[in-house]
């Protein structure tokens, strides 16, 4: 009778599986900030009452009394224009 070596596997993980979550976590938030550096804020628009004809800047329509009289601007005030890219 001859000795065979019988090979057991193994549960090892290959070289460098370990780190393999921690780059794909490294990755995702590298990807969410760099989406956020490209983020904007929203334009200001003068607003008119269709009512009394008095006017507000406002990033967002004030409902349905208003109708938009300018815009877009880059200030809160409705003063600085934006311009278009």
């Amino acid at each position: 009778m001859t000795d065979q070596m019988t090979t057991v596997p193994t549960l090892a993980a290959p070289a460098g599986a370990a780190r393999r979550p921690l780059t794909a976590m490294l990755a995702a938030a590298l990807l969410l900030a760099s989406a956020a550096l490209a983020a904007a804020p929203a334009p200001w628009f003068k607003w008119r009452s269709k009512v009394d004809g008095s006017t507000s800047c406002s990033q967002w329509p004030l409902g349905p009394g208003w109708e938009r009289a300018g815009g877009p601007y880059r200030d809160s005030r409705c003063e600085k224009p934006l311009l278009a890219k």
